[in-house]
């Protein structure tokens, strides 16, 4: 291989490539940022850094205003709403509901089971059959489980 070939068609290939952007800045009026002349020790100049939008002291100070008042209704609004009171046991309700602990303690004591039942949240019951359903699914999903572990360790 001819080395001094390759360097002639290499700057030859550089100086058509300088060439071509050099006519395109022209075009586009951005001006030339490259040496049109490839020389041996060529460096490109770098692009002109582009101004970036600055704001003026004006829009700082409207945007800053928009910002206070903004807090100011978030912090008008917060103060606007009352305190909620502290909820606190009447002296009825203290009474009740020792009345009800002391019924409970006293059917403790006896050891019978007619301890005042809870009020009935409104959700459904299950029948006997379908906790008997439950109650074996579960034991066969807890056999499968302990025989696929058994296996897995043997």
């Amino acid at each position: 291989m001819d080395t001094q070939r390759i360097l002639s068609d290499l700057r030859s290939e550089l100086e058509r490539i300088t060439q071509a952007i050099s006519a395109l800045e022209a075009l586009d009026g951005t001006g030339s940022t490259v040496v049109a002349k490839a020389s041996p020790g060529m460096t490109a100049q770098p692009a002109p850094k582009s101004r970036r939008g600055r704001i003026s002291a004006a829009g700082r100070a409207r945007i800053a205003a928009a910002a206070r008042s903004r807090w100011a209704k978030m912090k008008a609004a917060k103060a606007a709403k009352p305190a909620k009171a502290a909820r606190r046991i009447t002296p009825e309700g203290r009474k009740r509901m020792a009345e009800a602990t002391r019924k409970r303690w006293a059917a403790q004591r006896k050891g019978t089971a007619t301890a005042p039942k809870k009020a009935s949240s409104g959700g459904r019951t299950m029948s006997p059959a379908v906790r008997k359903r439950l109650s074996l699914l579960a034991k066969r999903r807890w056999a499968a489980r302990k025989k696929a572990a058994k296996a897995a360790s043997a």
